[in-house]
């Protein structure tokens, strides 16, 4: 429980009537509005986690918010994005979130940190702030969040999302358990899809969301029972929850420092073998894909090794359809050399890195074949303007 001096706090007319809802509540009252007034929160990150979380923390009379993010926006983040608007795409997501927060809540002070979260900076940034609500979508920040949280006895409010599915908790608070005990160590770089590569239902990040938001109200105003010790998991589609608990491993490593988490997750590792994977396989850009369907070629096979919906989505003509997973478990193997027949292999994806595994994998069977560079993006981007980005 955080506590604030009180007496240096006061509420405005403008706070009675705002917070009216609020004040009534015998859980919350004026004490309790004046906490939150008097409370910082950081919120690492301002996309489908962040945005939700931020307008309700906001509308909650949170006196000072932090945002750490350095991206802008984007179309493709509006699905999900919630506090970002479609005037604001190119823009940077701070100021997007900063502009929306004050149409809420004016009186809310609003810290921008336009800048990657690193070991170098993640101390001083975070110091300031009561609780830290993270918002990110990969592990080497995660584990960085966590590990600064626990140098600093800050209160990590977690939450993550995938698809149709969401998990939230609160760590390193009052003695419970932090990041390193439910995820002792990294999944292997790649295992684990990103939401551009494997979707997300745009309403289930408000769910999370706003269970964070939730959670971090309850911390400051030292009400209620905490997620401390219990992962909440959701699926939409069913719409169940489950719960799951979690303790602190009384043989997990000692957090004295901050170290390079890009290193421990294996990031450098991966993208060497990748960038050296790729170095052995041969590229070829758009344009001369075009060329060669131009000019009627018919000794090649363009195989798209996306996923059937993406499938859907948008297409190369001509390409034949053996996803990257079939290829994975040997299925797509065989039938990729059936389908050769004697010619030769060009392959692509959506940006071009799937097909080059794919790729390695033919490769490693005897098959050999060339890169289309930038896949279907690039595509759309040099060649056909009419085929759909996604």
């Amino acid at each position: 429980m955080l506590n604030p001096n009180l007496d240096e706090i006061q509420l405005t007319k403008d706070d009675y009537e705002r917070y009216s809802r609020h004040l009534i509540l015998p859980e919350v009252g004026m004490e309790g509005q004046k906490r939150l007034k008097a409370a910082s929160v950081l919120c690492i990150g301002t996309g489908g986690l962040g945005s939700p979380l931020l307008l309700y923390l906001a509308a909650a009379g949170i006196g000072r918010i932090g945002i750490v993010d350095f991206d802008v926006v984007d179309t493709s983040n509006l699905q999900r994005q919630v506090i970002h608007g479609t005037s604001w795409v190119g823009k940077p997501k701070i100021e997007s979130a900063k502009n929306r927060i004050h149409e809420i809540n004016p009186h809310c002070q609003v810290d921008l940190y336009e800048t990657r979260l690193s070991s170098e900076n993640a101390l001083d940034i975070i110091r300031p702030y009561d609780i830290v609500v993270d918002g990110t979508d990969n592990f080497p920040t995660r584990y960085l969040v966590n590990d600064a949280c626990v140098l600093l006895d800050k209160p990590n409010v977690y939450g993550s999302i995938f698809r149709f599915e969401g998990q939230a908790t609160v760590f390193n608070y009052e003695g419970g358990p932090n990041y390193r005990d439910l995820y002792p160590e990294p999944p292997p770089p790649g295992m684990v899809p990103s939401c551009a590569e494997g979707g997300v239902l745009g309403i289930l990040p408000g769910m999370i969301g706003i269970i964070q938001a939730t959670e971090t109200v309850k911390i400051i105003l030292g009400n209620g029972t905490t997620l401390s010790g219990r992962l909440v998991l959701y699926n939409a589609l069913d719409m169940k929850f489950r719960e799951l608990k979690l303790r602190p491993n009384p043989i997990r490593p000692v957090i004295d420092k901050l170290i390079d988490y890009e290193q421990f997750c294996g990031i450098p590792q991966a993208q060497a073998e990748e960038a050296k994977q790729q170095m052995e396989i041969q590229e070829m850009t758009v344009k001369e894909l075009k060329a060669l369907l131009d000019a009627g070629a018919k000794d090649f096979v363009l195989l798209d090794v996306r996923n059937p919906h993406e499938y859907e989505i948008a297409r190369i003509p001509g390409s034949v359809l053996v996803p990257l997973p079939d290829i994975e478990n040997g299925d797509g193997v065989a039938k990729v050399k059936e389908l050769l027949n004697g010619h030769r292999l060009i392959a692509h994806c959506k940006m071009g890195g799937r097909s080059a595994k794919a790729l390695a994998i033919l490769k490693a069977a005897g098959i050999a074949g060339t890169n289309v560079k930038g896949g279907i993006n690039a595509w759309s981007q040099e060649v056909d303007a009419s085929v759909p980005q996604y």
